[in-house]
């Protein structure tokens, strides 16, 4: 049998016995304070088949106890405030917050928990299906409408408490801009709800395609005055010929509410010094009618120095 000598090693012994006397001195000398902290609410053991039909508070506040040194390291962060909903049933339920349910660092003591009891209103978890409706903005360019817009897959599943999912009539794909479009949009987007009790059941995402037509109605406007633009100094110009005609192109309504001044048929002079050019036409309507055709397209401008 072997023999065990208890001053063996004595040094290392009577060193650490001195190390904790120390340390006992120097922790029972600080100063015991309270300190009041705001700190996260965790739901623990969410019962399935249950929604939270009003939102759970995210924080509680908190009174700490403990040595002022421990304190003055404490952070919000180094606190949970824990729930356990093991159990809840539908309908409105109330659940205590005690000193006990709130976790803290060693030789930290949690006094106080306010408030202290939590009311949470439950509510039977169900799903089901509806129709996603593709969310468009902007308007097509001038001459051009928007066809009916298309989503693919047409339908999703949404989940959530009872009331709302009985509430709830569609489902939303994020904005498809065809802002200035003449051709089709078709663009792969993100499908949610409005209402934030509601979710859909996985991540899904949808393809929305929007045809851009030509407007189906002309007008024609003739005799149009051919303006002269940015014509430089000390000349003067004249274009012939000097009038034209612009056909536009868009729906009744649009067209029925254009007036010959909202059409300014012109040729661009910039930079053009004296002598004769063979100039494109171009012209400006209104944003919701397009020009279609400028008869004639190009006509014979002549530059000249300016009488004196």
């Amino acid at each position: 049998m072997r023999t065990i000598w208890p001053f063996r090693h004595f040094g290392l012994k009577l060193l650490s016995f001195g190390l904790a006397v120390s340390l006992w001195m120097v922790v029972a000398g600080e100063e015991t304070v309270e300190r009041g902290l705001r700190v996260p609410l965790e739901l623990q053991q969410f019962p399935s088949g249950l929604e939270l039909q009003t939102e759970a508070p995210s924080t509680v506040d908190v009174r700490v106890r403990g040595a002022s040194g421990a304190l003055g390291r404490l952070s919000a962060a180094d606190v949970v405030a824990v729930l356990d909903l093991r159990g809840a049933r539908a309908g409105r339920r109330l659940f205590h917050v005690t000193p006990d349910q709130v976790r803290a660092p060693f030789g930290v003591e949690v006094v106080q928990v306010t408030p202290a009891a939590v009311a949470l209103v439950f509510e039977n978890s169900a799903s089901r299906i509806v129709p996603i409706e593709p969310s468009v903005e902007g308007r097509p360019a001038p001459g051009y409408v928007a066809g009916k817009a298309r989503v693919d897959p047409q339908n999703v599943e949404i989940i959530g408490p009872e009331s709302a999912v009985l509430r709830a009539t569609e489902a939303l794909t994020e904005p498809v801009s065809i802002d200035g479009a003449r051709d089709r949009v078709r663009e792969t987007v993100t499908v949610g709800v409005l209402d934030p009790s509601l979710r859909v059941k996985s991540p899904r995402v949808a393809t929305v395609s929007v045809p851009i037509l030509a407007a189906p109605q002309e007008r024609t406007m003739r005799g149009l005055p051919l303006r002269l633009r940015n014509l430089g100094p000390n000349v003067a110009a004249d274009a012939v010929p000097s009038v034209v005609t612009v056909v536009l192109r868009g729906s009744r309504e649009a067209l029925s509410r254009v007036e010959t001044d909202d059409v300014h048929a012109y040729v661009d002079l910039t930079g053009l010094g004296t002598g004769q050019y063979n100039l494109t036409v171009r012209a400006d309507a209104s944003r919701e009618a397009g020009v279609t055709r400028i008869d004639p397209p190009t006509v014979q401008v002549r530059i000249a120095s300016a009488k004196k």
